[in-house]
């Protein structure tokens, strides 16, 4: 696969692809299908791999790319961009005490306001809420540790593949591109150094291989 299109915009590219019993090699096949075609280079040029941390890593001789991987029941996610901190989560819609575990959990902001929704609301709630406190975290490079369930995430609304930025970080933008029935997906970018505050837009390119 060749370098994609270049728009002149800040574009976060994700794959998505089942996994029946496969999923390390799955990671790995986008993990490197990404670098091919984000980097310009040749498959048996990009090398993939994960730092002692877990988190992983894609490159082609010194360039790195900056990539996140997440992984629910049967589908992986690949999440990678040209430039800047990129972090992705996806998880699937199932029954789960979304109140009781927002109460354990979240930031009292956010349990309150899951308890205001109507109860056939509120899984997908606290599943978007989940997803983007994981993909944030990734995006930062320390994942869920240090209290990171509890940041504050903003309340997901329409039009929710809008990344937006973090009530009390603006740097860092979080938002939830359509993934197919049964999926949430939230992708998350740390500011680029071409644009130290985050004021840009993101756009997301989804891709179902």
């Amino acid at each position: 696969m060749g370098e994609l299109p270049v728009s002149g915009r800040d574009t976060v590219h994700v794959w998505v692809d089942a996994a029946p019993g496969g999923r390390p090699e799955v990671a790995r096949r986008l993990l490197r299908r990404a670098g091919c075609a984000l980097l310009g280079r040749a498959e048996r040029e990009v090398g993939v791999g994960r730092r002692p941390d877990g988190r992983p890593w894609v490159r082609a001789g010194a360039v790195s790319l900056p990539v996140s991987v997440s992984h629910a029941e049967g589908v992986v996610v690949v999440a990678a961009r040209r430039t800047g901190p990129v972090g992705v989560d996806v998880e699937r819609r199932r029954p789960l005490p979304a109140l009781a575990l927002a109460h354990r959990w979240y930031a009292p902001p956010e349990a309150a306001w899951l308890g205001d929704l109507p109860d056939a609301a509120r899984i997908e709630a606290f599943l978007l809420l989940w997803t983007a406190k994981e993909a944030v975290g990734k995006a930062l490079g320390r994942g869920l540790r240090a209290g990171g369930l509890r940041r504050l995430m903003p309340v997901p609304e329409h039009p929710r593949q809008l990344l937006r930025p973090l009530p009390d970080r603006a740097g860092v933008r979080v938002g939830h591109p359509e993934c197919g029935a049964g999926l949430v997906l939230a992708v998350a970018v740390g500011a680029a150094g071409a644009d130290p505050v985050g004021r840009g837009q993101v756009e997301v390119s989804v891709v179902f291989e």
